[in-house]
């Protein structure tokens, strides 16, 4: 199965749409992606804003480069 790679701001409208009260199921059969994927993004980007997201990934990108 292909990885799907999500934008920032992607992610950040799916946590959105789920904060506004859009069930998991849906959101999960709408994206195709996993109830685990889900959840690991709102532990890690919860309450983040796009932006700031970006910022975090563009870290953590660096990081694995210089390893």
């Amino acid at each position: 199965m292909k990885k799907k790679q999500f934008s920032a701001n992607q992610i950040s409208s799916i946590l959105k749409e789920f904060d506004n009260g859009r069930s998991i199921d849906e959101l999960v059969r709408s994206y195709g992606i996993s109830r685990a994927t889900l959840y690991n993004w709102r532990k890690k980007y919860g309450g983040m804003e796009a932006s700031e997201m970006k910022k975090v990934k563009e870290l953590e990108a660096e990081n694995r480069r210089l390893k």
